[in-house]
This record gives C-alpha cells, sequence and structure tokens, in this order.
C-alpha cells in the first residue's frame, strides 16, 4: 500500500464510518450479519474456542496477558505457553500462572499444565520461548511485575509434558520492580540466544512515571540454570519503558531492538552493530511527522506493534496506535523513512473510539495478497463485574480490511463485551482449513479470562459476525 492522498485518507475516514455505521444499525456487533468478504467472495464471520480458563482447567486465572505458540514437546503440534497476573487490581500480591496447553490433532482438545505459579510467577505479565542451553527443546522465561524474570528448562525426552522444568529465578533480576515484557533473541550471532527485557519500575502505572528506568538484555555466559551466568547489558534508561522488541528494521540480516518510553511518549530504535561476542547498538528516535501537512499530533510509545512493509518501498513500517494517555483510540502505521535519522511518517488507519486499542497482529485475513489488522479492546471499567457502561471502552474485537492506496481500510467489528482486555494475538491456522485464525488471551473479565482461539468462518452466505464460545459470558453490547 502507497501512501494515502488527501482524497484518499477522506475516501478511507467515510468508509470506516460507513462500516461503524452499518454495524451499529442492528443490535449488537456479533449479532449483526456479517458484511466482510474475502477474496474468493465468501463471506467472513468469527466463531471462539476456550482453550484454558477457569471452567476448563480448574484454575482460577485471572489477568491473562502474554502468549507464545510453539512445538515444544517436538510432537508435531502447535503448544500455547501463556501468563495470567491472577488479579483484578495492583494490590501487590506476588501471585500468578505460567501455563501451557499442549496441542493435538483436534483444535479443540488440549493438555493443560501449570508450569509455574505464585510468587515465583508473581504478576506473569509477559513471555517467551527459546532454546536457551542449547539442548535442541525451547525453554520459557516469563516476565514477572513482581518483579523479577524466571527460567524454566524444558525437560526434553523426559516428558515437557509431565516431568520436572527445573528454573532459576536470576538473582540479578531480584527485586527490580517490574519487567513487562520479555523477548530472546541471538543477537550478535554467536548462536546463543539473549534474553531482552525492559523495566517499567511498578506494577501499578500510577507509580510508575518519572524515575528512568533500564531497558536490558541479558547475555548467557554458561548454563541458564547457573546465576553467575546472567550478565546484563543495560541499553538505555528512561521512565517508565514499555517494550524492547527484536525486529529487523533495517534489513540488514540481524535484530535490532525497536522501544519505548510511555512517560515521554516516544519511540527509538536501537540499530544492531554488534559481532560475534561483541555488543554494539546505536540509539535513532522514531520521530513522527504527519501524513498531511498540518495534520493531528499524536502520541505513541510502541506498547504493543507489529510490522510489515505496507507501501511497497522495501523497509520496514510499524502498525501500532496512539495513546491518549495509555491505550490508543487510533490505528495506524509509521512509515519508515530511507535514512535512520529522518522522521518517520505516521499515516490513520481508522478510528476505535470509544474503545481503546490495546492488541494487534498483522496478517491477510481475507486471503487478498495484502495485510490486514487484527484487534483488540481494553475494557477500562470495572474488571470483577458487569457495570453497564456502553459509551466508555469495552472489550472489543474487529478487524481492518486493507483495501489498498485508493480505498483505503475498512474496520469490521464483530464483538464487544462489557469486560474484555485482548492483549495479545497470534496469527496461525488452527484448523488446517487454509485461512488465518488468532490465538489470544483474554483479561479483565472476572472468570471469563484465559486463553481463546478465534476461528475465521467462511461461508457462502452471511452469518451472524461472531458466535461466543458461552452459554453465559460479560453481556455483548452495541456501539453507541
Amino acid at each position: 500500500m502507497t501512501g494515502l492522498s488527501s482524497a484518499a485518507a477522506a475516501a478511507m475516514i467515510a468508509a470506516c464510518a460507513a462500516s461503524a455505521h452499518a454495524q451499529t444499525a442492528v443490535g449488537t456487533l456479533a449479532d449483526r450479519v456479517t458484511e466482510a468478504r474475502a477474496a474468493d467472495g465468501t463471506y467472513i464471520s468469527w466463531r471462539e474456542h476456550v482453550v484454558d480458563d477457569e471452567a476448563t482447567g480448574g484454575v482460577a486465572l485471572r489477568g491473562s496477558d502474554g502468549l507464545v505458540v510453539a512445538d515444544l514437546d517436538r510432537d508435531g503440534f502447535a503448544d500455547i505457553v501463556s501468563v495470567h497476573e491472577s488479579d483484578d487490581q495492583y494490590d501487590g500480591v506476588p501471585e500468578g500462572h505460567v501455563r501451557i496447553a499442549f496441542g493435538s490433532a483436534d483444535p479443540d482438545r488440549w493438555h493443560l499444565v501449570t508450569l509455574a505459579e505464585g510468587p515465583e510467577a508473581g504478576a506473569a505479565e509477559d513471555v517467551a520461548v527459546g532454546d536457551l542451553n542449547g539442548d535442541g527443546w525451547l525453554d520459557v522465561v516469563a516476565a514477572c511485575e513482581l518483579a523479577h524474570l524466571i527460567y524454566l528448562e524444558n525437560p526434553g525426552p523426559e516428558d515437557a509434558r509431565s516431568g520436572a522444568w527445573r528454573r532459576l529465578i536470576p538473582s540479578i533480576t531480584v527485586d527490580r520492580g517490574s519487567f513487562i515484557r520479555v523477548f530472546t533473541a541471538d543477537l550478535d550471532g554467536d548462536g546463543r540466544l539473549e534474553i531482552v527485557s525492559p523495566n517499567k519500575g511498578a506494577q501499578d502505572p500510577r507509580r510508575a512515571r518519572q524515575e528512568p528506568r533500564p531497558i536490558s538484555f541479558f547475555e548467557l555466559t554458561g548454563d541458564p540454570l547457573d546465576d553467575g551466568a546472567w550478565a546484563e547489558h543495560v541499553l538505555t534508561e528512561v521512565p517508565w519503558p514499555i517494550n524492547s522488541e527484536p525486529v529487523d528494521v533495517d534489513g540488514d540480516g540481524d535484530l535490532d531492538i525497536v522501544a519505548g518510553s510511555v512517560a515521554e511518549q516516544r519511540m527509538m530504535w536501537f540499530e544492531n552493530r554488534s559481532r560475534r561476542g561483541r555488543f554494539d547498538f546505536v540509539e535513532h528516535p522514531v520521530g513522527l511527522l504527519a501524513a498531511e501537512p498540518g495534520g493531528e499530533a499524536i502520541n505513541v510509545h510502541a506498547f504493543n506493534m507489529d510490522y510489515a512493509d505496507l507501501n511497497g518501498d522495501g523497509r520496514l513500517d510499524i502498525v501500532t496506535f496512539d495513546t491518549p494517555p495509555l491505550v490508543g483510540r487510533r490505528l495506524l502505521w509509521l512509515e519508515q523513512p530511507a535514512e535512520p535519522a529522518a522522521a518517520w511518517r505516521y499515516r490513520p488507519i481508522g478510528s476505535y473510539a470509544p474503545d481503546s486499542i490495546v492488541g494487534i497482529a498483522v496478517a491477510d485475513i481475507d486471503g487478498d495478497g495484502d495485510r490486514d489488522v487484527m484487534t483488540g479492546g481494553y475494557s477500562l471499567g470495572a474488571r470483577g463485574s458487569d457495570t453497564p457502561t456502553p459509551d466508555g471502552a469495552l472489550g472489543r474485537l474487529a478487524w481492518f480490511e486493507n483495501r489498498g492506496a485508493d480505498a483505503g481500510w475498512v474496520r469490521h467489528d464483530f464483538s464487544r463485551r462489557q469486560r474484555g482486555m485482548f492483549d495479545k494475538f497470534v496469527p496461525r491456522d488452527m484448523d488446517a482449513d487454509g485461512d488465518v485464525d488468532f490465538v489470544t488471551t483474554r483479561g479483565n473479565s472476572g472468570r471469563y479470562d484465559g486463553v481463546l482461539w478465534l476461528e475465521q468462518v467462511r461461508s457462502a452466505e452471511p452469518r451472524a459476525s461472531f458466535t461466543g464460545a458461552r452459554n453465559e459470558d460479560s453481556p455483548e453490547v452495541p456501539l453507541p
């Protein structure tokens, strides 16, 4: 997709407004008959499947956040590793869960295991996998907001499903504040993975404000179970770091790091110039220019992002959302400039008002060869009860269809529940039918928190936009 002209931008806004009007004209978003269509002419709707929640797994999961999809037991089927803060409020109690749903040939049959719980998984917020000890089996590392990293070693041939996962909370990470994200990446090309993680300082966002906190990566100089093998490298310190995601921004074959500061409402990326055994990073700002002269100012801090070359210029662009003041009301993409020192242009995709975007994933949803965007909302009301607030920010699911430079983007809403925080989406064809489904977590919903997958359903005739997995759930609420 190329940059939008003023006329094209106006057409995009009108299309999004028309789509939003059509989707609220009759009942709830879930009940509305879908108008979304795939490239082959079939209609697109969605069906929800529960992987893990309180009713399914018998564990009172709360505050479900990060997840990754990978084959941990090497049986050829996808497994899901998820983390759950296990609270409905910022109470400072170090509880949490790290869970694995081991997959099978049937995407509705899972073997559920608790990998870590209680204080060792205190307010677990994010998770990553990687072969950290070099034995050929994927290990797990989780970022806990209260207040450390935890490494869990895959027992491998001893049976990943039922064997004991040895673990270490590295002392270098203990009582450091609040680790908010975690990734694994080989940053210097030596064949060993590093662990990349920002620390926002405190779980409660009201306390994670001005004091500079580190964006770090941890080098493993030996066995990850050896506490002395963990060495920290600080990239920078900023107030309230929110992300530090390894991605090849400049297309040179190594992994750079994209990061952001909430308190400063800014993004930056660290160009990786490392060589084997020597780490070297250069910081570049992600300064922003409006797509059109005099365009509206925005705030962006890089909480959740995805990446794609949307204008076909060979450079990777960033899909994210604005942040007034914490989570987004508008989806947008940032066009990478030719030179690292130049400003990135921000280009609108569409409005999400009155709801707030938190989760995003780029994928070709409709099968037409370009990139669309799945989004999830962040309900900002009560987390433990359903209090009617139709004009407030609720738990919404919607995807934005990319119709090209001239036609812009069209938003397809398909669910809006009173409670829900859809923090992370992983695109994957779960049922092997040739289209893209999404694995996601749901938080802010009390006993409905947990792990889900959203099945993309294609039909010759239009159907209801969304079919929930439960007979009882937080109620669907129309858009105001």
